[in-house]
């Protein structure tokens, strides 16, 4: 009698071990691009996506963004329901159509841009903020009414208005109707005025074409992120037609603010202080 038998090899399925398997660490850790350093992720997120060792500031979502700057429980969102459409039939390597559609499957948005009405340190405020991980934050036509209505619902309710701009610009799937929102957001912030309040403009990284060519560069006050780029176009299309080689820092907060293009710069953990003192000087 054998003292012992081997046990028949068990078939390994090689097309599911080809399958990487989740982590259990994946998403706990983020690494700064700034400094390289290695962060926890939820002390990342504690510290308004600030890094701690360099105080370089990472993408902060819109809604994180709203929930942390505005009193609790005071947002009420408006026009959610507001759709964007496909007028031009557009199509690139994908349809227009299919693009929108699992970009709001994926990130559970109607489009690039949130709206409502809320308060900072008891002063009520129109308030709206970009979406930029919707197709980078671009502007079309549903953006551009949802802009429209911030100021229209500001003059309607008596009060501020305030905007945190992160965009590349006009939406190309959507052409001149794209392009006609820049006049027409220019146009309601016009008509806001004629009631004497403050349309406060944050610019955050990057804020650029169309976008910064319209409505975030009108606001009484207009507000950075450091480091934030801030521009039309971008540097390297700017030195292709000038043919000359730009200043260190060019279309960076710092640079703008240099050169009186912008009112101040705000690290992101004084920026509800900052914007509480401005309502209650000028709202």
């Amino acid at each position: 009698m054998a003292w012992f038998s081997k046990k028949p090899r068990i078939a390994v399925d090689t097309e599911q071990q080809a399958e990487p398997r989740p982590s259990r660490m994946e998403g706990l850790w983020s690494k700064c691009e700034n400094c390289d350093e290695i962060i926890y992720r939820q002390e990342l997120e504690k510290h308004w996506m600030v890094c701690p060792h360099c105080d370089h500031h990472h993408p902060w979502p819109a809604r994180s963004r709203l929930a942390t700057l505005l009193d609790p429980d005071s947002f009420e969102e408006f026009d959610k329901e507001l759709e964007p459409q496909d007028p031009l039939g557009f199509s690139d390597s994908k349809k227009y159509k299919d693009r929108l559609k699992s970009t709001r499957k994926s990130l559970e948005e109607n489009d690039a841009f949130i709206s409502g009405v809320g308060r900072i340190m008891g002063h009520q405020v129109s308030v709206g903020a970009f979406v930029f991980e919707f197709m980078g934050g671009s502007m079309g036509s549903v953006v551009g009414e949802k802009v429209t209505r911030v100021f229209e619902r500001a003059h309607e309710l008596k009060c501020s208005a305030l905007i945190f701009s992160a965009s590349g610009g006009a939406r190309m799937q959507e052409g001149i109707f794209s392009l006609m929102q820049m006049a027409k957001t220019s146009a309601a912030i016009a008509r806001f005025r004629t009631g004497n309040k403050p349309y406060i403009s944050v610019l955050l990284h990057p804020t650029t074409g169309g976008v910064a060519a319209s409505f975030s560069w009108l606001g009484d006050v207009i507000l950075a992120e450091p480091k934030a780029l801030i521009g039309f176009a971008g540097p390297r299309v700017i030195e292709q037609t000038i043919r000359q080689k730009l200043p260190e820092g060019f279309q960076r907060s710092e640079f703008l603010l240099e050169h009186g293009m912008i009112d101040n710069i705000i690290n992101r953990k004084d920026l509800r202080a900052k914007l509480g003192q401005i309502l209650g000087l000028l709202g």
